[in-house]
């Protein structure tokens, strides 16, 4: 079969890997879980925050994104400290075991406890101060262990402002800090959904998305060896996750924010239970192992229709989250599956417009979400979703 190697226009999202679903990019939520903040301010040394990162008690996103700032950059940082310059404000969480987690501010506070350490972390090299210009000379190309007493000291006790977040009512489905990270962070580029929520919800079942998004055969059929550095791969597998359980399939008709839905799911304490976590990881694995060996690497493409039609090779979400739920659905029904020509079935779907509707059209509501699994599982499997 031909595919088609066209290069699609420019979109808000990023990676042309991806087919962009309009309504689900522009996806966005205020409830009054924003009422369940609290926040307050507190003047904090380096020499305090390098001992709480020290201690476990200052943690970062257990997937952070790649420290950023060029050599130049943190070193000015630097600069600024020993000038007396004042320091923008960093904004911190205290999480449930009292410790606190770092929303923004993330680059400031590194580029200190690195250069009192010694260490560049974006090489792994001594940090040395930057020759540039832009560097008082005093200064210039020194490690923190060439400055003075006086100059280390200036360092470590320079104070920077930190807002500090609670969450004065924490529930299970309670989705303010979230909120509150999507609206404040800022660094140079934005932080987007799953991002996010690698920095808010700690636990289980964000370490068993990352551990899950390098499964070869769901690389070869996400259409890319190399992780995603935004975290969009992750967060599709945390979207079939929330959609494949009962109380989606009871629900009755309307419109689910997915970003609230996906949300809400990672942030369940009953989602990130051990018993959770090894169910979700062998339907992962058993599910894109029938996937990629029946129906092949190109399961969650779609096609250009011409005639014959052409695969576009451009990894669809909503094609996805069907094939992947009725699969999965139907694996843990027990019953005997019949061989077939599972992509050639598939090919036959992709060309019904009932089923192009579902996967393109209102593609959170309710209606669209039971009409593509239930469609997939009909034709791929003889089989009803219910």
């Amino acid at each position: 079969m031909n595919t088609d190697t066209e290069t699609a226009p420019d979109q808000e999202v990023e990676d042309q890997l991806v087919a962009p679903i309009a309504d689900e990019v522009n996806d966005s939520y205020s409830n009054d879980d924003l009422y369940n903040i609290n926040s307050w301010g507190a003047d904090l040394s380096f020499r305090e925050l390098i001992t709480m990162y020290d201690e476990d008690e200052l943690i970062k996103p257990e997937l952070q994104r790649n420290y950023v700032w060029e050599k130049v950059e943190a070193s000015r940082f630097i600069d600024s400290l020993l000038l007396g310059l004042p320091v923008p404000s960093v904004f911190l969480a205290n999480t449930e075991d009292e410790n606190k987690l770092i929303i923004d501010g993330y680059q400031r506070i590194m580029t200190v406890y690195d250069f009192v350490k010694g260490i560049w972390s974006k090489d792994r090299k001594v940090f040395k101060l930057s020759n540039s210009e832009k560097i008082n000379e005093k200064w210039r190309g020194k490690a923190f262990s060439e400055l003075d007493a006086s100059e280390q000291r200036k360092i470590k006790s320079t104070t920077i402002h930190a807002i500090i977040f609670e969450q004065t009512h924490p529930n299970d489905n309670d989705t303010s800090l979230y909120q509150i990270f999507e609206r404040i962070n800022s660094g140079g580029r934005s932080l987007i959904s799953q991002e996010i929520r690698n920095c808010v919800y700690q636990g289980k079942l964000n370490t068993l998305l990352i551990e899950l998004n390098q499964n070869p055969k769901w690389r070869a059929l996400f259409g890319s060896v190399e992780i995603e550095p935004r975290m969009r791969d992750m967060e599709f597998i945390l979207r079939v996750f929330s959609l494949n359980n009962e109380q989606i399939r009871l629900s009755g008709s309307g419109n689910l924010s997915l970003k609230k839905l996906l949300n809400e799911f990672m942030g369940s304490k009953n989602n990130n239970t051990d018993a959770a976590i090894a169910f979700f990881k062998e339907d992962f694995n058993k599910t894109i192992d029938f996937i990629y060996e029946k129906i092949g690497t190109e399961a969650f493409f779609n096609i250009v229709q011409t005639s014959p039609p052409r695969i576009r090779r451009r990894f669809y979400p909503t094609i996805f989250d069907a094939i992947y739920i009725a699969t999965s659905m139907h694996l843990r029904s027990n019953r005997q599956i019949t061989e077939r020509n599972f992509e050639s079935l598939r090919l036959e779907l992709l060309q019904n417009s009932d089923f192009r509707n579902h996967i393109s059209s209102g593609t959170m509501q309710i209606d669209n979400i039971h009409g593509r699994i239930s469609m997939v599982l009909r034709k791929l499997y003889d089989a009803e979703y219910n």
